[in-house]
C-alpha cells in the first residue's frame, strides 16, 4: 500500500509527470537511483524521466522506475557562444511543457534555469545557501536546507520525501544499476578464457580515478596486488578509457611482480576496455572490490559486492560506499579516519584537515593523506575479508 501525504502545494493538481535533474558525473547519477525507485512507488502512474549529462547514460538505462532519459550534450560547452546559445535554446525548448514537477538534484544555474524552463509548477531543489545566478531563487517553488553531514543519498531522499510528505514506509533507499544478462555472459565467457573457474575468488581492483588527487601511489597498489596473487584469488584491474586513467594503470601493472604466478594466480587486465555495463558485470562476479574514491567503488557498492576504499580529501560521511543492506541515515558517523558500513570499509587517515575538499595539498594535485596510507595497513584489512567467512566467490 502506498502512504502519500498531502502535497504540501497546490495538493488539488494531479501530478501526472516528473523530471529529475543530475547534471554531474557518473557516481553523482548512480547515488540518485533511490530517488526514482521512490518516486515510483509514491506516483505508479506518473511518467518519470531523469536528465543527465553525456556520458552517464548507461547508469540509469534500464532502471524500472524510469520511462524516459533526456540527455545533455556537454559538447555544447566547447561551441562559440552563439551557436553554444542556439543549442541551449534549442535544447530547452525540446523539454519545455512537458513536466508537472522537477526535481534539480544539481544545484548549478544551467539546472535552475532547465527546472524553470520545463514549464513545471512545482520546481524543487536544495538551498545551499550560495547564489552565483542572479534571481536563481525564483527559479523556484521550493528550496530545502539538507544535512550536509549525511550520506549524499538520504540528503537526495531527504529532498523527495519533505517535498511529497512521503511516509517512511514508501521510501527506497537502494542504489541499483541494471546489470544486462549479455554483459553476464562476456564476463563469463572473459574469465574461462583466462582460466578463471566459477569456483575461484576474484577480487576487483580499479585503481584510478578521474581526479588524480584522490589516487594512491602507483607503487602501493602495485604492492597490493602482488599480495593478492600471493594470497591465491584471480585479480582484475580495471580503467576507464581516459587516456591518462589508462597510462596509470599500466604503469601499476609494470610494477607488478606476480603478473602470471602459476595455480591460478595472475592479472587478468581490462585496462581501458570495459564499458560501463561490462565494469560492473565485473565487480558484480568479484568477491571483493578494492580502489579509491571513485564511481566504480559506487558501482561495486550497489552490486553488493564487498569494498575496501581509500579516501583521502573527500567526506566518506557524504561519499562512503553505499550498503544497500545496511540503510542508515549515518552510515558513517565520523568526521575520518577507518570506518565500516555494513560489508564496506572506508580507510582514512585521522587528521584534523580531513576532509578538506581541495584538489591535493598546496595546489599540487596530490594528497598527502593519501601517500600517508600505507600498504601494510591497507594488506591487513583486505587479508581480513578474504579470511573472513562473509566472503564469497
Amino acid at each position: 500500500m502506498i502512504l502519500l501525504k498531502e502535497i504540501p502545494v497546490d495538493n488539488d493538481r494531479e501530478i501526472k509527470s516528473i523530471l529529475v535533474i543530475k547534471l554531474r558525473h557518473i557516481g553523482d547519477v548512480l547515488l540518485t537511483t533511490p530517488v526514482f525507485s521512490t518516486l515510483r512507488r509514491a506516483f505508479p502512474q506518473a511518467r518519470i524521466a531523469a536528465l543527465i549529462n553525456s556520458g552517464t547514460e548507461e547508469v540509469l538505462s534500464g532502471h524500472p522506475s524510469i520511462d524516459e532519459i533526456i540527455v545533455f550534450d556537454r559538447k555544447i560547452k566547447k561551441f562559440s557562444f552563439l551557436k553554444r546559445y542556439a543549442e541551449e535554446f534549442k535544447f530547452l525548448k525540446s523539454i519545455g511543457g512537458s513536466f508537472d514537477v522537477a526535481i534539480d538534484l544539481t544545484g548549478g544555474d544551467r539546472a535552475a534555469i532547465i527546472s524553470r524552463m520545463s514549464g513545471a509548477w512545482l520546481r524543487a531543489a536544495k538551498d545551499s545557501g550560495k547564489m552565483s545566478l542572479w534571481g536563481k531563487n525564483h527559479l523556484y517553488t521550493h528550496r530545502f536546507v539538507l544535512d550536509g553531514l549525511t550520506h549524499v543519498v538520504m540528503q537526495n531522499l531527504d529532498l523527495v520525501q519533505r517535498l511529497f510528505s512521503i511516509h517512511d514506509e514508501t521510501m527506497d533507499y537502494t542504489v541499483h544499476i541494471h546489470v544486462p544478462e549479455r554483459q553476464r555472459e562476456d564476463v563469463n565467457r572473459l574469465f574461462k578464457a583466462n582460466g578463471v573457474s566459477e569456483y575461484d575468488r576474484v577480487v576487483h581492483v580499479h585503481p584510478p580515478s578521474r581526479w588524480f588527487f584522490k589516487c594512491w601511489p602507483d607503487e602501493y597498489m602495485a604492492g597490493i596486488i602482488d599480495k593478492l596473487t600471493c594470497f591465491g584469488v584471480r585479480v582484475v584491474v580495471s580503467s576507464s578509457p581516459d587516456e591518462k586513467e589508462i597510462e596509470r594503470a599500466n604503469h601499476i601493472l609494470s610494477l607488478v611482480k606476480e603478473k602470471s604466478g602459476g595455480s591460478g594466480s595472475g592479472v587478468i587486465s581490462l585496462v581501458g576496455k570495459t564499458t560501463l555495463k561490462g565494469l560492473a558485470a565485473v565487480s558484480e562476479r568479484s568477491a571483493l572490490f578494492f580502489g579509491v574514491d571513485s564511481a566504480p567503488m559506487h558501482i561495486a557498492a550497489a552490486l553488493n559486492t564487498p569494498v575496501v576504499a581509500l579516501f583521502g580529501p573527500s567526506g566518506v560521511f557524504n561519499w562512503g560506499p553505499w550498503d544497500n543492506r545496511h540503510s542508515v541515515k549515518f552510515p558513517y558517523s565520523k568526521r575520518n579516519s577507518v570506518q565500516h558500513s555494513g560489508i564496506h570499509t572506508a580507510i582514512q587517515r585521522h587528521w584534523d584537515c580531513i576532509p578538506c575538499g581541495q584538489d591535493g595539498c598546496d595546489g599540487l594535485k596530490k594528497s598527502r593523506c593519501l601517500d600517508d596510507i600505507a600498504v601494510s595497513e591497507v594488506w591487513s584489512v583486505i587479508k581480513g575479508k578474504l579470511e573472513s567467512g562473509s566472503f564469497q566467490v
